[in-house]
């Protein structure tokens, strides 16, 4: 789904749902926010699972609605036009049994808040899924491509962006302050790791079932989980 190496986040999620149904969630209630054009929610609801997607992009939801549509799962997803900011408001509190906040904590003003409100949105026993850009692996892949200038940069910015306005995405996360601010809003993290740890540095011509075998033996390996393009966790709300 989405990116090279995203097969150590989709073993988790299957894993995941797998435990719900196992409570006697036979349709499990997956709230996928900034959930862009389905590229996990519409796979999800070919899998069983009710989604709802909230995502303010009127693009990436006309996208999504095709692709549901395709698919045949429109009925299995639910989108709210939305930003994050207002999940509470739209979502049961302790509804889901699953959250995904996949590529969102880059760019939303207040990582913290969100962090607590898809906290809020999910079970007792559910569990939070968090993808990031990782703020190492930037500045690692800028220093191993010679710019050192910004990979100086990078490594000085609290933030973990380029300033001057040559980028949007901020990388406020290494993989100890992602599993520190979701233990901050009451989660318990049951796994930490990677998601492309090589992928974004292998050549075309590598076979693509050779780099998924490596991915998913590096995934949680430190330090290589730690330099890793992009950190995923998993954690749960304590039943």
């Amino acid at each position: 789904m989405a990116t090279r190496g995203s097969g150590a986040v989709r073993r988790v999620l299957e894993a995941e749902l797998r435990a719900a149904r196992a409570r006697g969630e036979h349709q499990p209630h997956v709230v996928d926010v900034g959930g862009g054009s389905g590229g996990w929610a519409v796979p999800l609801a070919s899998a069983g699972c009710l989604v709802t997607v909230v995502e303010p992009n009127p693009n990436a939801l006309a996208t999504l609605r095709r692709r549901a549509e395709e698919e045949g799962v429109s009925g299995s997803i639910t989108v709210i036009a939305d930003d994050s900011d207002a999940l509470g408001a739209h979502v049961e509190a302790g509804s889901a049994d699953l959250v995904l906040a996949h590529g969102l904590l880059e760019v939303v003003d207040d990582p913290a808040l969100v962090l607590a409100a898809l906290a809020a949105a999910v079970k007792p026993g559910g569990a939070v899924s968090v993808l990031v850009a990782n703020r190492h692996a930037a500045i690692l892949q800028r220093a191993l491509a010679g710019r050192l200038g910004e990979a100086r940069e990078l490594l000085a910015a609290e933030s973990g962006v380029l300033g001057g306005g040559r980028e949007t995405v901020l990388r406020r996360f290494d993989a100890e302050a992602l599993r520190a601010q979701l233990i901050a809003v009451g989660l318990d993290v049951t796994s930490l790791q990677g998601d492309g740890v090589v992928a974004d540095f292998v050549p075309g011509g590598v076979r693509e079932e050779d780099l998924a075998e490596f991915e998913l033996a590096a995934a949680s390996v430190s330090p290589l989980r730690d330099i890793s393009s992009r950190l995923h966790v998993l954690a749960r709300r304590p039943a």
